[in-house]
């Protein structure tokens, strides 16, 4: 079995074309993080406004501790491990690192850098490819290569949809050029809980602009609304077989899964933690906290998806039977750094 890890800080990248949105939806990010601490890594030198306040790059050591609690660096692309090690040191306190890439990045490139990194600190948390539905033809025609991006993005958020003359058209062709989950959006409001976990009931009203305190009659103050959740727990333990079918088949509109695993006597030693952002999926492994009940317990979020259906296929995934020394193959490949790691995604 792979060494068990401690909790490691999951690294997002954040792309898309100038004028797709993307420092909207990073500003959005940070307003919503509840109490999570978010780390943003501006990969060309420029500026992120949080309400009123700018935050330049390259001031003293390129770092800019902030009174609402978010991290901001400037960086070049080749400082990227140098800055990830200071985000994922102990002392930040930081809960998810966004890189925000250049409009003109390769994607493919940031999201090797991260894998490559020698941070044992962090871990990738997914490729987020953000688009201008208004401008999508003219942004294909520009950059012919964002049909590459898109089938490299784990969720593909098609942002501006309300400029859109022909948003259900630009949404089809989007799902044709991805694998991802697709995810619809306007101002670039996307829920944090889709990204990355965010700690319940710490939202710092003080991060808030003037419109997010009073609401939206669109319903953007209540980003949850829009979306169904599903919560499993079970108290035997999940067939690693069954679950990897499971999540090889999982619907479009699912777009995050979190959560705890008992793979029961194929690991009696740990439970795996499980973290899915669209097509994107990670293992790890960790001990039981000492007296803790084994249990799985899994929350999924998505959009126009069967809850009820979802469930009786995870009920289908219990039981594990014990002498298959091969069931968790599957389940290693998706745990960075498995000795038993038979391949990557």
């Amino acid at each position: 079995m792979p060494n068990s890890r401690g909790p490691q800080i999951p690294v997002v990248v954040l792309a898309g074309f100038l004028g797709s949105g993307k420092t909207t939806l990073l500003n959005h990010l940070l307003h919503r993080s509840g109490g999570s601490r978010i780390g943003a890594v501006v990969n060309d030198f420029g500026s992120i406004e949080i309400d009123a306040m700018a935050v330049a790059g390259a001031l003293g050591d390129s770092t800019v501790s902030l009174g609402n609690g978010c991290l901001c660096c400037a960086v070049d692309a080749s400082e990227l491990d140098t800055y990830l090690a200071k985000l994922a040191a102990p002392g930040a306190g930081i809960d998810v690192i966004v890189i925000e890439a250049s409009g003109l990045a390769e994607p493919q490139e940031l999201v090797r850098m991260v894998l490559a990194s020698e941070q044992p600190e962090i871990m990738y948390g997914g490729l987020v490819e953000v688009v201008d539905a208004a401008e999508f033809d003219d942004t294909r025609a520009r950059h012919p290569e964002i049909d590459r991006h898109l089938a490299l993005a784990d969720l593909v958020v098609v942002n501006k949809l309300d400029r859109a003359p022909d948003a259900d058209r630009v949404l089809g062709l989007v799902h044709e050029l991805t694998e991802g989950a697709v995810l619809p959006a306007t101002y670039g409001r996307v829920d944090p809980e889709f990204l990355f976990d965010c700690r319940p009931g710490e939202e710092r009203v003080g991060q808030l602009t003037f419109d997010d305190l009073h609401g939206h009659d669109d319903g953007s103050a209540h980003l949850h609304s829009g979306y169904d959740t599903l919560s499993f727990v079970s108290d035997t333990p999940l067939d690693p077989r069954a679950l990897m079918g499971f999540l090889d088949d999982r619907p479009e509109g699912l777009y995050r899964i979190k959560g705890y695993v008992d793979f029961g006597a194929h690991d009696p030693a740990n439970r795996y933690a499980v973290h899915a952002v669209g097509r994107f999926l990670r293992f790890r492994p960790e001990p039981w906290p000492s007296g803790a009940e084994h249990l799985t317990q899994l929350v999924l979020i998505g959009t126009g998806i069967d809850a009820d259906a979802l469930g009786k296929e995870l009920d289908a995934c219990r039981g594990a039977a014990a002498d298959d020394e091969q069931a968790m193959w599957g389940v290693l490949r998706y745990v960075p750094g498995s000795e038993e790691e038979p391949g990557t995604p």
